[in-house]
Formats: structure tokens, C-alpha cells, sequence
């Protein structure tokens, strides 16, 4: 297990008394029940505390304090369920605009760690995450760049200020920086089962210039795999704190509940499942850390330790989310309960970036097997 170094323990401390307070399970029912998937309020709150430019250089106003603490922040988030644009605009945007460097850094660098934009990646085209098949097209006309393509399930895309569109042009990998509200583009938002913001958008011959461009070629390839490793690892860190809130519901709940005149604690049978649950979960913590520290040390090994951890958390996850459901019986599966919000925010990130199968898939293939 690792041992965190001061200043993460105040950070993961933070994070967990901040979001515990003021936006925990209870706050994001009051955002269900009110219909609000975007909770515009918290952005600010979070900027201030320096959490959206977390990533960031400090000479555009980020604070740069790394992926471990990232991964921190968002374990705390998936324990509270909390609703905010911090994986979309804080990892995801803020990884390519760093990778990219220059002009694009220098202008929304500062705005995005202030809060005053959010931005959302715009990748997914099909069912599944397949960042190798973009059909989307950035064609350049006499008139022109014209962007075409859909794109689907793009988190925060429903309220974003910007999205970072993956398209190809002549074969080869390219960043684009779209406004939302330019012509041609239509944003749809899409229901999803746990709650969040999303959207399917859609791109109709949409004229750009070449400063919209980010990155092409190589260079938008490379920022693009490392803004999909950050994502990985951080969603995973999320999920973790996901899994560890639903199995500490469960373990609370076999110390206090009774059959027979007998705490079902006392049960062996339930008493293996719950040592099999905590044996997983100090697993998988450890290859969170250990993906969120290569990252910080740009180690070779990062892609390879990213992907085992979202793998592992799809695995973990649904295990915590199950078991504590069965555990509480009946009542698990009712709204009352806390345990089956948890189970959908827990499937929404299993099939984000790239779900079990998909990764196991590409670490056999790493591993010629």
C-alpha cells in the first residue's frame, strides 16, 4: 500500500471534507430530483481551490501539482458522487492543451483554470470506445476548413464552452477547437443512467480556421494518447472511490444488521465475500497509484499501467456495487438506498475511455499473446 507523501494527504483530506460537506450523495440527489446534470455552481468553487487547473503550468494560473493528485481529488468525487466538469476540462482538456504548448496554452490555459470555461473531447463515434476508427473529416476547401462528422456520448459536451474535436485529414490524426454555438454544429444532449452530462454532437460542413487547429499529424497523436492515459487513470481513481463507498455501506451495514437474533457479520459465508471485496480493492488501489505515479514520472510504463487500472476498476467496481446490493437484500435495489446510484455511476465509468475487455484486450496483444 502506498504511503502518501504530506502534501497529498492534505489534499485527499481536502477533498473529502470539501465534497462530503456540500456535495455529497445528498447534494447530488437534490441535483437528480431537480433535473440538473450540469452543476454549474461547483466549477467556481473548485477553480478557486486550484482542483480545474490541477494539470496546469503556473504560468498560465494552474497550480500543477500533478496526476497523483488528481487521482486523489477524483477518488473523492466518486465517493461522494459529486457532479462537475473536473475529468472532461481538468484531465482530458488540460492534458492536450499542455501537450500542445503555444498559443493555444497561453489563451485558454489561465481561463480554464480560473473556471470561467469548461471544455469537453469530443472522440467516441460508435457504441464502444474505438479511438482508431474516426470517421470524422477536416477537409480543407477554396473557402477553407470544413469540419464533418458525429460525435457521441461527449461528457460535459451538453454545457461545454469548447470541444476539442478528434478528426482526420488526409489519413492523419488532427485536434480541432470547436465553439458549440458556430454554425453547422448541433449538440444533443443525451440521457445517461447516472445522471451526468453528455451529448451526441453533430458537425455539418463547420468552418473553421487554421488557428482552431491544435495539433495535427504526430503531434496530435501524442497529445491524444496522453490525454487518453490521464483519462484512464483518473476515472479509475474515480471508480475506486466509487467502489470503496459502496463496500464501506456494506461492511457497516454486516456490523449492524441482525437475522435470527445474529449479526449477518457473523455469517462465514458473507464474512469471505467481504474479505475477497477487501483483498480487490487494496489490489486496485495500489495499481491506481502506481498508473497515476508513472504518469507524474513519465514513465514508459504508463500506458501499460493505465490500462490495467481502468480494466481492473470495470472488474472491481461492479464487484463492490454487486455484492453490496445482495448484501443489503432486498432493499438494495431501492431508490432509498445510496448502493444503486453508486452501481450506476460505477457502469457509466466502467464503459468510459474504454471498458475490461477492451484493455485486457490490448494488453495481450502487448504481451504477443
Amino acid at each position: 500500500m502506498e504511503v502518501l507523501s504530506e502534501d497529498h494527504k492534505l489534499i485527499a483530506e481536502a477533498a473529502q471534507g470539501f465534497l462530503k460537506a456540500g456535495h455529497g450523495v445528498e447534494a447530488f440527489r437534490a441535483l437528480r430530483d431537480a433535473g440538473d446534470d450540469k452543476n454549474a455552481a461547483l466549477r467556481s468553487e473548485i477553480a478557486g481551490m486550484g482542483w480545474m487547473g490541477i494539470l496546469l503550468p503556473e504560468a498560465v494560473g494552474g497550480v500543477d501539482f500533478g496526476y497523483r493528485a488528481a487521482g486523489l481529488i477524483a477518488e473523492a468525487m466518486g465517493r461522494n458522487l459529486t457532479i462537475s466538469p473536473f475529468l472532461s476540462s481538468a484531465i482530458l482538456a488540460a492534458t492536450v492543451l499542455r501537450a500542445v504548448g503555444g498559443t493555444a496554452l497561453q489563451h485558454w490555459g489561465p481561463r480554464l483554470a480560473e473556471g470561467q470555461v469548461t471544455m469537453a473531447l469530443a472522440l467516441e463515434e460508435s457504441t464502444k470506445h474505438r479511438p482508431d476508427r474516426i470517421a470524422t473529416t477536416l477537409a480543407e476547401t477554396a473557402s477553407g476548413l470544413r469540419l464533418t462528422g458525429r460525435k457521441g456520448f461527449v461528457v460535459d459536451g451538453g454545457a461545454a464552452d469548447r470541444l476539442i474535436v478528434v478528426a482526420k485529414q488526409g489519413g492523419a490524426c488532427v485536434l480541432v477547437l470547436v465553439d458549440p454555438a458556430a454554425d453547422g454544429v448541433v449538440v444533443t444532449e443525451q440521457f445517461m443512467l447516472d445522471h451526468r452530462n453528455a451529448a451526441t454532437v453533430a458537425f455539418e460542413d463547420v468552418a473553421l480556421a487554421q488557428a482552431d487547429v491544435l495539433a495535427m499529424g504526430a503531434e496530435a497523436e501524442a497529445a491524444l494518447a496522453q490525454a487518453l492515459a490521464a483519462g484512464r487513470a483518473v476515472a479509475a481513481a474515480e471508480q475506486l472511490g466509487v467502489a470503496k463507498a459502496a463496500a464501506d455501506q456494506s461492511f457497516d451495514y454486516l456490523r449492524t444488521r441482525k437475522q435470527f437474533g445474529v449479526l449477518i457479520g457473523q455469517f462465514q459465508a458473507l464474512q469471505h465475500r467481504a474479505a475477497d471485496l477487501y483483498c480487490e480493492l487494496a489490489q486496485a488501489d495500489s495499481l491506481v497509484a502506481a498508473a497515476l505515479n508513472a504518469l507524474d514520472a513519465g514513465s514508459d510504463d504508463s500506458e501499460l499501467l493505465t490500462r490495467a487500472a481502468k480494466a481492473k476498476l470495470a472488474r472491481v467496481g461492479r464487484q463492490a456495487t454487486e455484492e453490496g446490493v445482495q448484501m443489503h437484500g432486498g432493499i438494495g435495489m431501492t431508490d432509498a438506498m445510496d448502493l444503486g446510484l453508486f452501481m450506476k455511476r460505477d457502469r457509466a465509468l466502467s464503459e468510459f475511455l474504454g471498458d475490461a475487455g477492451h484493455h485486457t484486450d490490448w494488453i495481450l496483444r502487448h504481451r504477443g499473446i
